[in-house]
C-alpha cells in the first residue's frame, strides 16, 4: 500500500504542500492548479465563476496573481467589492485548494508593467480584442483580433493584472484511509492553522 504523504498529519506541512502546488501550477501549463475557477460577485450580489489562469503564487506574501481585460465583468466585479475566490481540484494528488481574499486591479503600474512583458505574444492578441469581452454580438465571429505586431500598442491599455492577497486557505486532501482538510487564516505576518472535517 502506497504509503501516507507527509502532509497527512502535519498542518505546517500542508501549508507547505499548498504553496508548492500554487507555485507550481503558476509554472506548469499542466498541473491541475494552473487553471483555477475565479468566483466574485456581480451588481446584482449574484455568485459569477470563470476559470482563470494562475500566474504567480508567492508564499512569503501571501499573494497570488492572474491577468484579465479590464473592460471584462470579472474587472468590474472585483473593482466594486475588492474580493474573490479561487478554487482548484487536481484529480492525480486527490487535493483541492481554496483561497479567499482581497482583490486588486493593477492597470498602469510596475507590477501590471512587468506581468504585461512577461506574457507571450499569443495572449497579448486576446487583449486586443473588439468589441470588449462579454459584449452581445450578432455572429460568434463578430469581433476581431489584432495581428500580433499591433497587440503590443493594442491590448496593453485593457491589459491589467489581478492580485488576490489571500486571507483565507484550505487544503483538502481525499484519501480512502482518512480525507484531511485544514484551514489557515491570515494572523498578521503568518497563519493561524487548523484541522476541520472533511
Amino acid at each position: 500500500m502506497t504509503p501516507l504523504p507527509a502532509f497527512h498529519d502535519d498542518l505546517d506541512a500542508s501549508l507547505a504542500e499548498l504553496w508548492r502546488l500554487l507555485g507550481e501550477g503558476a509554472r506548469k501549463a499542466g498541473s491541475g492548479f494552473h487553471t483555477p475557477a475565479l468566483a466574485t460577485v456581480d451588481a446584482e450580489r449574484r455568485p459569477q465563476v470563470r476559470t482563470v489562469v494562475l500566474r504567480a503564487a508567492d508564499r512569503e506574501t501571501g499573494t497570488l496573481r492572474f491577468h484579465c481585460d479590464r473592460r471584462s465583468r470579472k474587472a468590474d466585479e472585483i473593482a466594486a467589492t475588492g474580493l474573490a475566490a479561487l478554487h482548484a481540484y487536481d484529480r492525480d494528488t486527490k487535493i483541492q485548494i481554496r483561497v479567499s481574499g482581497q482583490a486588486r486591479l493593477h492597470t498602469d503600474d510596475a507590477l501590471a508593467d512587468a506581468a504585461w512583458a512577461g506574457s507571450m505574444a499569443m495572449s497579448r492578441v486576446c487583449y486586443g480584442t473588439v468589441p470588449a469581452p462579454g459584449a452581445r454580438i450578432a455572429a460568434g465571429d463578430a469581433y476581431t483580433l489584432p495581428e500580433a505586431e499591433e497587440a503590443v500598442a493594442l491590448g496593453r491599455a485593457n491589459f491589467c493584472a489581478v492580485q488576490v492577497r489571500a486571507e483565507a486557505l484550505e487544503f483538502l486532501y481525499l484519501d480512502r484511509r482518512g480525507h484531511r482538510r485544514a484551514g489557515f487564516f491570515r494572523d498578521g505576518a503568518g497563519w493561524d492553522g487548523r484541522w476541520l472535517v472533511p
